[in-house]
């Protein structure tokens, strides 16, 4: 799938609320709807269908069991879903965006990307744009909130409920880059430093430039891969621009280093499938964060400033 290309895309909504300790981010996908995703991309060419939004219940309908892996049996079922949902897309020729609800989610989108491209003989990149990297494991967690968790089980780890491709692990470290970095625990430190993982923190984005570390993680995600799935945390994004995450904080990316991200991966050609997540209408500012998220989606299909 070329993204030069005007192609189909798939909207798949996952109303997920059970991954993070604040509520709202299960209003997600209806912000981005009311901010007119669909349209907007209808007019750079592309075929867009809305699928609807992935069931998912609310944490007052559920027990959160073990509190080292909280709702895990039920944020499985929810990533099932989206994995098959997602498999389905694939199949009709389209690009499935996945919009969120909480990042737990992507333990269902990037295995359904994974699985996908491996009909090609080649494993999936994975381009993973977050403050928080997402590689907690039920041991390691301080909280017990699973969407702290989805990138340590699609790399292999606990919790194993997460773990949802036939082959495992769904992305391998040496292909895996976390862009944006700023927010981690102190074992967590530990666990993506041994875990091999590309990453690039704020640091490095202040030191290079958000263009040279997007050429760099861009050729990571591309080396000996069929294309890259893009995992957007919008929380990565500065709360002066983007307000209405689940999880906020200071220091993030600058509107224009947000798109700079999203105008990269465009000009590669190469991104399989998207997700942006943590989306919090309850936090937000007249839907300024959902707006964003809109905006950075047209970005990524293609659109530009010229």
């Amino acid at each position: 799938m070329k993204n030069e290309n005007a192609r189909a895309v798939h909207i798949i909504g996952v109303p997920l609320d059970l991954g993070g300790n604040r509520r709202g981010t299960d209003m997600g996908p209806s912000a981005f709807r009311i901010a007119g995703l669909a349209e907007h991309l209808s007019k750079l060419g592309v075929t867009v269908g809305d699928k609807g939004d992935v069931s998912s219940p609310i944490p007052e309908e559920k027990g959160s069991g073990d509190p080292r892996k909280k709702y895990v049996k039920d944020i499985a079922r929810v990533c099932q879903k989206l994995y098959q949902t997602c498999l389905a897309s694939f199949g009709d020729g389209a690009m499935p965006i996945v919009l969120g609800g909480d990042h737990s989610l992507g333990a269902g989108s990037v295995a359904a990307a994974s699985t996908q491209i491996r009909k090609t003989g080649k494993p999936l990149g994975l381009i993973w744009v977050d403050a928080h990297a997402d590689m907690n494991d039920p041991a390691s967690s301080e909280s017990g909130n699973v969407h702290g968790m989805p990138l340590a089980a699609l790399l292999g780890a606990e919790p194993a409920e997460l773990r949802l491709t036939p082959h495992s692990p769904a992305v391998m470290a040496k292909h895996t880059v976390l862009v944006g970095l700023r927010n981690l625990d102190e074992v967590e430190k530990q666990i993506v430093r041994a875990s091999k993982v590309h990453v690039f923190t704020m640091k490095d984005i202040d030191n290079l430039g958000i263009t040279e570390v997007m050429a760099r993680a861009i050729a990571i995600a591309t080396r000996g891969t069929g294309g890259f799935h893009v995992s957007y945390d919008l929380d990565v994004c500065d709360p002066t621009v983007a307000p209405g995450v689940g999880t906020p904080v200071r220091g993030g990316l600058s509107y224009r280093e947000a798109h700079v991200v999203m105008e990269m991966v465009a000009e590669s050609g190469k991104m399989t499938s998207l997700d942006l997540v943590e989306v919090n209408p309850t936090l937000d500012i007249r839907n300024t964060t959902a707006e964003l998220g809109t905006e950075l989606a047209l970005s990524a299909l293609g659109k530009s400033i010229l």
